[in-house]
């Protein structure tokens, strides 16, 4: 076989050690090419090992983040919240967050400014608000690190007080709490990779009067036939018994393996993220990413999913994406696409803006999760597809890397090869 070919590589890693074990789905719209494999073990907590099975429950990190930005394109559609216009009514603490600007001569001293032009869903939904992640801003880190205890043991405070609770959940924290410090960049100026899906989350909830998990199983879930889906902690007796990520090596099934070794957010965490939160299974995720490449009016309408497809970002923020693109983050960020290729940002992921000859087609959507998740929808070539790989800790992120490549340009082969033999019989 190929060196490229995707059950070998992964084979090859699972006997190294690299790998634990994979999970692959892909399709095309009518289910015509259907492609399922499962590969390698799982450990439980006894230490016990079980084959994988295609019904096994997977943290999916920043993939939640797709299931999000269809409830919140949902809730467009219902007219309770507003892609482009005013959040102030449903967020007014996002509104007032202020954009630092880095800090004075002390070096103690943060320097603000108010916003030139307020947040939208839309930029939440594209990483171009404002909102970063502490660990890919020195400057955010900084100011996370001397103001963000004080503000968070504040809030803390009020929340045992109001809810009177003795359990010590009120110790966890919130979206509102853990992501409590200011912008990075004035409102659509920029890009970069942040939180704006874990607060889109919390407009869903303000604006519907129930969880971000009500409503997914609601509005998503239900009409896909989806019933294996929580958000962390997982306590359903049934899902957590095929929990992938509930093992000896991460005994509070954190996804520390998918995470690359860490898991400290979800220990700390307390609601439901849509950044991150969400375990569920790899067929059910299928569904999900077949029924917007079939356009198929279960969860989205057809005009709305058009609209994911379509480039989001400011002329400012595309070239800031770009630039990311190049940068120290950019292997991450570009989720397999060549240095380079034109790209922007669609509503839930990265959008190829160029035809890749045997790959990706134009305006292609794709994102992943953690170190080992990754999703596509290509809509030129009718295919979706998602990789789950089950890494062994600790995670080998090159070799991972490469492995997720394969099974991003290998799906393609078998799928053109089946599509070749289907012509001859």
């Amino acid at each position: 076989m190929s060196q490229d070919d995707m059950e070998t590589a992964f084979q090859a890693a699972i006997d190294k050690g690299t790998l634990n074990g994979v999970l692959v789905c892909a399709s095309d719209a009518a289910g015509n090419f259907v492609y399922e494999k499962t590969l390698g073990r799982r450990t439980l907590l006894s230490g016990e090992k079980r084959p994988h099975r295609r019904d096994d429950v997977l943290f999916l990190a920043s993939a939640t983040k797709l299931l999000t930005t269809i409830a919140a394109l949902q809730c467009v559609e219902d007219g309770t919240l507003s892609l482009t216009g005013d959040l102030a009514a449903v967020a007014p603490d996002l509104v007032a967050k202020q954009v630092l600007k880095g800090f004075d001569d002390d070096g103690e001293t943060p320097i603000l400014e108010p916003q030139a032009r307020n947040v939208t869903l839309e930029m939440l939904l594209t990483h171009s608000s404002g909102l970063t992640y502490h660990f890919l801003d020195p400057n955010v880190a900084r100011w996370r690190a001397k103001f963000a205890p004080q503000a968070q043991a504040q809030a803390q405070a009020e929340t045992k007080a109001e809810t009177k609770t003795k359990t010590g959940d009120e110790r966890k924290m919130t979206v509102e709490q853990l992501f409590c410090y200011p912008l990075s960049f004035q409102p659509g100026s920029s890009w970069m990779y942040g939180p704006g899906l874990d607060w889109a989350g919390r407009l869903i909830e303000r604006a519907t009067g129930r969880t971000l998990g009500e409503h997914l199983h609601a509005r998503v879930f239900a009409p896909l036939g989806i019933a294996d889906a929580q958000f962390h902690p997982v306590t359903r007796p049934d899902l957590r018994a095929r929990l992938v990520d509930l093992n000896s090596a991460d005994p509070d099934a954190l996804g520390r393996a998918v995470l690359g070794g860490g898991g400290d957010v979800n220990r700390t965490t307390r609601g439901d993220f849509g950044g991150q939160g969400l375990f569920m299974t790899a067929p059910d995720y299928l569904a999900v990413l077949k029924s917007l490449l079939a356009k198929d009016g279960k969860i989205l309408k057809p005009e709305t999913v058009n609209d994911m497809f379509r480039d989001h970002l400011s002329p400012e923020s595309s070239t800031k994406l770009g630039e990311a693109l190049l940068g120290p983050g950019g292997p991450f960020f570009r989720v397999g696409t060549d240095a380079g290729a034109r790209a922007g940002h669609g509503l839930g992921g990265l959008l190829t803006l160029q035809d890749v000859e045997g790959w990706y087609g134009e305006r292609t959507l794709t994102w992943g999760g953690g170190m080992t998740f990754t999703w596509f929808i290509d809509r030129e070539n009718d295919l979706c597809g998602l990789g789950a790989l089950q890494a062994s800790l600790p995670v080998d992120v090159p070799a991972v890397e490469a492995l997720k490549q394969t099974f991003r340009r290998d799906i393609y082969r078998k799928c053109s090869a089946w599509q070749e033999q289907q012509q001859k019989s």
